[in-house]
């Protein structure tokens, strides 16, 4: 059984479709970007994968005793957001909030899977550091290692390179890519970056005016992906 599934899924806010019958299905280890114009509904599909909002019609199905609590999630930051005044080990641990249940403090395995995702994301030296001190690259560390505490299967990434340079940006997509392949965590990532899309990627679902969900290989078949490489280059 898939790990999430979609069968026609309509979605959207006060009736206003944004997406409508839409049907695709991950399995564990892919890797999907999500593509489309602006407003076409892209965050929205985030919010109902994470249980926050529900459909209009049609159903999402989790396999695997996949629970919404239990995926790791990067949003878009705010302004507010990144001005947080928290530590960084303490912006971690909120990670495993899910597992606590009516627990009011961190169990001493919490504490250890929070250091051990800050290790694995090369920020241990910066656990004391207050989080709004940070560069825009050192936060989405910070964020990537709180998400991983509340999860070991699948990660929900809403355009995580966002006004990041080009070389921390190289450096962000190098460590999600490890993340599903070393650790075969699935990853799903909204993506402006189509050429990153193309070259990480398993899958691709595009969210428009058509939409369509293909394997990577398939994708770059389309009419879509022409015109962009096409443009790309200079054609």
């Amino acid at each position: 059984m898939a790990l999430i599934q979609c069968k026609n899924l309509t979605l959207g806010y006060d009736h206003k479709k944004l997406i409508e019958q839409l049907s695709f299905s991950v399995e564990q280890g892919d890797y999907l970007c999500i593509v489309g114009e602006n407003g076409s509904g892209k965050t929205t599909l985030m919010k109902a994968l994470l249980g926050l909002i529900n459909p209009i019609k049609g159903s999402i199905i989790r396999g695997d005793g996949l629970k919404p609590k239990e995926i790791g999630y990067l949003p878009q930051q705010t302004i507010v957001q990144k001005d947080f005044p928290a530590s960084v080990k303490e912006i971690v641990l909120t990670g495993c909030q899910g597992r606590m249940g009516l627990r009011p403090f961190y169990s001493k395995a919490e504490k250890q899977l929070a250091k051990d995702n800050m290790e694995k994301m090369d920020i241990t030296d910066l656990a004391n550091r207050c989080y709004r001190d940070l560069s825009g690259g050192q936060q989405q560390r910070v964020l990537l290692a709180r998400a991983l505490c509340a999860t070991q299967k699948v990660l929900l990434l809403d355009e995580p390179v966002s006004g990041l340079d080009p070389k921390v940006t190289e450096e962000m997509y190098r460590l999600i890519s490890q993340l599903n392949r070393r650790d075969n965590i699935t990853v799903i990532m909204i993506t402006h970056d189509i050429e990153a899309a193309v070259k990480y990627s398993s899958h691709i679902l595009h969210i428009g005016d058509s939409t369509f969900f293909a394997t990577n290989k398939e994708y770059q078949k389309t009419d879509f992906y022409k015109s962009f490489a096409e443009e790309k280059e200079g054609i």
